[in-house]
């Protein structure tokens, strides 16, 4: 077992190695092609493209969302730790509908694998549960599907689907959004549940083990797979709260794309962000990700959450309530503001 140094920079994702490292379209994910999809299918089917579907239901909209939790799967069966991915499930989906406003209420599952192995699916089943008891959700259904030579031995795929509900006169959408709003930042827990094609990409160039050793952040070393393998944080509660105070006009989850084609989803029209990188401190393993694969710094922030999962739009005196209420505590970040132009710039 082999134990890891790391020489990085701060918050902005380190010197990159000026577009010549790996990138997430090297390890076969195409950002530009999901993009463009995504507008094809808005044209067959006009409304889509948030970060969660709204379906009027009386005073209410119902807030849709459906995600997995891509090739962090292959970990799981490399590493063995099944119990948490269920976290990471329920995660991708109740993370997307609160950037509405809205209440997850229930969400349903789907496990699917050649083989139904009792023992490995309760594992899996029970991180669900422990992830809706997190959110305040109900596990109200699912289904499992056993099929036969489609998957490979041991290994199975996952889906899930949350619905929440919020208030019309409630709902956050980012229309009221305007130049000198700030940008309050949620810390990751790591990677979290994007980019995994990726890092598997800088494991597989790196040779390095998922049992070698990366130093901790609180100087506690951790396996690159227990850091690889953290659950994804649940921000529901977090949010919700924020919330019922006041002044949040938009909310991004930090998603594939990262801050770059994440953070402007909730803008309006000619409005775009400032990052300031030395704001927050991003994690080891980013740091160990881009060292290892010589990756950019503009393909880091567009890859992954960089240790900020969720990014608030809120009013400038919401700000200084916010981070005044959670001073010490390292769970609130302003990590930037809202400025006249397009698109994300780093400061």
């Amino acid at each position: 077992m082999r134990r890891l140094s790391i020489a990085c920079s701060n918050g902005g994702g380190g010197g990159g190695g000026g577009g010549k490292g790996l990138t997430y379209k090297d390890a076969g994910v195409d950002i530009d092609a999901g993009a463009e999809l995504v507008k094809r299918i808005a044209k067959m089917a006009p409304g889509i493209g948030g970060f969660g579907g709204l379906y009027p239901w009386g005073d209410d909209y119902l807030v849709a969302g459906t995600d997995g939790v891509g090739t962090k799967l292959k970990l799981a069966f490399e590493t063995g730790i099944h119990d948490t991915i269920g976290i990471d499930l329920v995660a991708m989906s109740v993370n997307d509908i609160v950037t509405s406003g809205a209440r997850p209420l229930f969400f349903l599952d789907y496990f699917a694998t050649s083989r139904l192995d009792v023992d490995l699916a309760e594992k899996v089943i029970k991180g669900i549960v422990d992830g809706c008891q997190q959110s305040d959700c109900v596990l109200l259904g699912g289904e499992t599907a056993e099929m036969p030579d489609f998957y490979a031995e041991g290994e199975y795929d996952l889906s899930g689907f949350a619905v929440g509900a919020v208030k019309k006169d409630a709902v956050i959408d980012g229309k009221n959004i305007v130049a000198g709003d700030a940008l309050i930042g949620l810390p990751s827990s790591g990677v979290h549940s994007n980019g995994f094609s990726l890092v598997r990409r800088v494991l597989a160039k790196s040779g390095l083990s998922l049992h070698d050793q990366l130093p901790g952040n609180n100087g506690k070393p951790l396996t690159v797979g227990e850091a690889l393998m953290a659950p994804t944080v649940i921000y529901v509660k977090q949010v919700l709260d924020i919330i019922s105070k006041g002044g949040v006009k938009g909310i991004a989850h930090i998603t594939g794309g990262g801050f770059t084609d994440n953070i402007p989803r909730v803008f309006p029209s000619g409005l775009g962000a400032k990052i300031f990188t030395n704001s927050w401190e991003v994690p080891l393993v980013f740091k160990w990700i881009q060292e290892a694969g010589g990756i950019d710094d503009s393909e880091m922030r567009r890859t992954f959450n960089m240790g900020i999962g969720m990014v608030l739009v809120v009013s400038p005196e919401a700000a200084t309530r916010i981070l005044a209420e959670h001073q010490g505590s390292n769970s609130t970040y302003k990590i930037g503001e809202i400025i006249a132009g397009e698109g994300v710039v780093y400061a």
